[in-house]
C-alpha cells in the first residue's frame, strides 16, 4: 500500500473514532497522539485538520450532492470516506481528482459495504462536476 494510501486509511481511522467518541476530529487528533500513535505520515494530519477547516463548506456538499441521503442517514464510515475525498478535490492541488475519487472508493470498497463503493464514486464525481468546484480547483 502506498504511503499516502495509508495516510488516507489513518486519516479515517481518525475521524471514524471522533465521530464514535463525541470528538471534533482535531480533539481525536490531539488524543491520538498523546496515547502515543501519532501519525507517520504528515498527510495523515493534513487530511483530518483540512476536513476539521473546511467540515462545513464539505458537508454543505455532501447534502447538496448525495440525492437521497441526508448526511445523518449515511453509515458514519462512508461520510467520513466521503468527507476525505471532497477535501481532497476540493484542496489537494497535487491529487488529481480521479486519484481522489479512486481512493475514497478503494477505502470503502475494503472496508464497508457491497453498496458503498457505488455511492461513493457517484457523490463525489457529481461534486467533481459541480461547476463551482471545478472554478475553485482552478
Amino acid at each position: 500500500m502506498a504511503a499516502r494510501s495509508k495516510a488516507r486509511r489513518r486519516a479515517l481511522d481518525v475521524l471514524y473514532q471522533a465521530e464514535l467518541r463525541g470528538e471534533t476530529p482535531r480533539e481525536a487528533l490531539a488524543r491520538v497522539i498523546a496515547e502515543g500513535q501519532a501519525p507517520a505520515n504528515p498527510y495523515t494530519t493534513t487530511l483530518v485538520e483540512g476536513v476539521a477547516a473546511d467540515a462545513e463548506q464539505i458537508d454543505d456538499l455532501l447534502s447538496r450532492h448525495s440525492t437521497g441521503w441526508t448526511l445523518e442517514r449515511m453509515p458514519a464510515l462512508d461520510r467520513n470516506v466521503l468527507r476525505l475525498g471532497v477535501w481532497e478535490l476540493l484542496h489537494a492541488d497535487d491529487v488529481p481528482p480521479p486519484v481522489a475519487i479512486a481512493e475514497a472508493m478503494a477505502l470503502v470498497q475494503e472496508l464497508s459495504t457491497d453498496d458503498s463503493p457505488t455511492f461513493v464514486n457517484g457523490v463525489l464525481g457529481a461534486i467533481r462536476r459541480d461547476p463551482a468546484v471545478t472554478a475553485a480547483r482552478d
